[in-house]
């Protein structure tokens, strides 16, 4: 059962609150064993209680109904539900959840949307140069680039001269070109940003895009060319000698002979030769695929050639190909509110709707004063070379955590040293010391955002009564699912004994309207295995604890050899039953490899004889009987107090 559901009784769909009673003046309805319950929360859970049932209870049915939830949820923390440290979890994670849309702000989020919007109309012809990232105090990569950068501005050398220092191989033999690229989140945002926002001819600040430094110039634009559907085959050159590359040259192009024979079949071609895993399975199929999806000389042959036709054999970086282009179709007109999901949904992929948060964050930072310890990298540095730590093993980073090196600081609280800032972000071991200290100044900042999130939230559940009211009732949800299992549901269906002598005192209420067949249908792969099986559950069934304890220990001898099933079931129900018990016609067992059937301790009943005979029904009734008594109890032990004059608001308002 869903927990979130639970407040079940009180119903959960959309939203609904009353337009009265907002603001400062929130009287209280009603006192549960000392916590008060406030007037908006009250109409809050009726109105919503109200929206979605058929016949809608009358106010003091739902009043009744209100205060056994209450009472139920004041039990849960008697018990200290709400303490466990799996409760804390799950509430939160469900509360910053459900706070994330309130916190991030719309006006990032917004204009990220629609700048990808535009994007994904267009496609950039782009180039660059990488270097790596600085792994050393002494690298230097991204001022080196940044210094490169400069010299291409200032017209004193020209880009592609300069392409030698790049450590992108494959765009370094195209003079740094990639070819195009399009808005699909093949590459890193960062660097899609730099490619999309600097004016075509022009130089991009030095970005990280996580692989390395780059500087990216635009060549050209032009609209967005849609998809093409195409099959290929490839032999592999990756990492193949000299020789190696030649011989799958001079094989690709009598695969090509073969495939362009009138009436020849590609996708056997495929199957047989190509060296793709991924497609050739599928006859080299490789379905629908828009521009920037492939690398540039793939993009570039199956964007121009005809459809129907086979491309000559080419070579990429992978291999060499054979393209077999089967349609074609322009880019869709979608409108923003059209795309939108697939936009925001590639947000979340790539990390941009967390910039939509730390906005938030930021604005809370700057309004506690809070600070990332503008030393920290280079504390971290000195720290580690005190120790003549080369590169950081798990020995190093435990010491460093555990330095009282201070990460972040808040005004009016304790400063935040690593060992709190980086709980929740595990360092890799083996990195250099100055790769460390960049993660934990980057962790140290994550942990600030979270905190002043949190403060965010905190202002959220006295600021919006909307959100409080929907946090509040799945924090009540989540306890009301957790006590009634204990003391309902969970207790009465393992409680035999008080089941059983439920169904003795009660056994007049239980009764058939015709016979049943009663036992355990042993279901095996073979005659021979059925036999065995009915055998050696002879031998088990008198030192069997139960039902279940004797349907373990004999599929534990048999395995999957055979299926053990305890069964009630009138004639008509199940035509096993029917031909094991009843003597009907032996019924083709779906179960291909389960074809012998047998009854063990089978009999023909006309009444139940015990409460597992009409199990489902007993534990109904039972748990509705142990609902009763906890009520009652619960009216006895915790005291309620209803203020009728602010009750009667409430009424007057529905």
């Amino acid at each position: 059962m869903n927990k979130v559901l639970l407040s079940a009784l009180l119903g959960t769909s959309a939203m609904l609150a009353f337009a009265a009673n907002k603001g400062q003046n929130d009287p209280t309805v009603m006192t549960i064993n000392g916590e008060d319950v406030p007037l908006s929360e009250f109409e809050y859970l009726y109105n919503k209680n109200n929206s979605q049932q058929i016949e809608p209870l009358t106010f003091d049915e739902y009043v009744g109904m209100f205060v056994d939830y209450k009472l139920k949820v004041a039990d849960a923390r008697a018990h200290g539900m709400d303490t466990t440290q799996t409760f804390i979890k799950e509430f939160a994670k469900f509360r910053d959840e459900l706070a994330a849309p309130y916190l991030v702000d719309t006006a990032t989020q917004n204009r990220l949307i629609r700048e990808q919007y535009q994007r994904m109309t267009t496609e950039r012809k782009v180039s660059h140069i990488m270097l790596p990232l600085d792994k050393n105090p002494g690298d230097h990569n991204e001022q080196r680039l940044d210094s490169i950068r400069q010299l291409i501005v200032s017209g004193k050398e020209p880009f592609e001269s300069l392409v030698r220092y790049t450590v992108d191989r494959s765009s370094a033999q195209k003079k740094g070109s990639m070819g195009w690229i399009t808005s699909n989140g093949s590459l890193p945002w960062v660097f899609e940003e730099a490619a999309y926002n600097t004016p075509i001819g022009e130089i991009s600040p030095v970005i990280n895009s996580g692989y390395g430094y780059h500087i990216v110039r635009p060549e050209a634009e032009r609209p967005q060319r849609g998809e093409v559907c195409a099959s290929h085959i490839l032999l592999m050159t990756k990492g193949k000698s000299p020789e190696q590359v030649e011989m799958a040259k001079e094989k690709i192009d009598s695969i090509y002979q073969l495939a362009i024979v009138p009436g020849a079949d590609f996708a056997a071609l495929a199957k047989e030769y190509s060296e793709d895993p991924g497609s050739a399975r599928n006859g080299g199929d490789l379905g629908w695929f828009g521009g920037g999806k492939m690398v540039a000389e793939f993009d570039s042959v199956a964007f121009t050639m005809p459809v129907g036709e086979i491309s000559k054999p080419f070579q990429t970086a992978f291999g060499y190909h054979i393209i077999k282009k089967t349609a074609e179709r322009g880019a869709e007109t979608k409108s923003l509110e059209e795309l939108k999901p697939q936009i925001e949904a590639q947000m979340t992929k790539d990390g941009r709707a967390r910039l939509a948060l730390d906005v938030t964050a930021d604005r809370y930072a700057a309004k506690c004063g809070a600070a990332v310890n503008p030393n920290l990298k280079q504390e971290i540095l000195d720290f580690l070379a005190e120790k003549n730590v080369t590169t950081c093993d798990t020995a190093n980073l435990r010491q460093l955590i555990e330095s009282g090196i201070i990460a972040y600081t808040v005004p009016g609280e304790e400063p935040k040293t690593l060992r709190y800032a980086m709980r929740r972000s595990p360092l890799r071991p083996d990195q250099s010391p100055y790769v460390t200290a960049q993660a934990i100044e980057k962790g140290a900042k994550q942990a600030m955002d979270n905190e002043m999130l949190g403060k965010a939230r905190e202002d959220l559940m006295a600021s919006n009564e909307d959100f409080r009211n929907l946090v509040n009732e799945y924090r009540d949800g989540i306890l009301l699912f957790d006590i009634s299992n204990q003391t309902v549901w969970e207790k009465a269906s393992k409680d035999s004994e008080g089941l059983e002598a439920f169904y003795q005192a009660n056994k007049d209420k239980y009764t058939w309207d015709k016979p049943h067949f009663k036992g355990y249908v042993i279901m095996a792969t073979n005659d021979s295995i059925c036999q065995l099986a009915l055998t050696k559950a002879e031998e088990l069934f008198p030192t069997a604890t139960s039902p279940e304890d004797f349907q373990a220990k004999l599929k534990k001898q048999f395995g999957n050899q055979i299926r053990v099933e305890r069964v009630v079931a009138a004639q008509g129900e199940n035509p096993i039953i029917d031909y094991l018990g009843f003597g009907g016609p032996k019924p083709e067992n779906t179960n291909q490899r389960l074809q012998s059937l047998a009854a063990f301790k089978g009999q023909v009943i006309d009444q139940p004889q015990e409460a597992s005979d009409v199990k489902g029904q007993v534990v109904t009734d039972y748990q509705n009987v142990l609902e009763q008594e906890w009520l009652k109890k619960l009216h006895d032990t915790y005291p309620v107090k209803i203020n009728e004059k602010n009750l009667k608001k409430a009424q007057k308002a529905k």
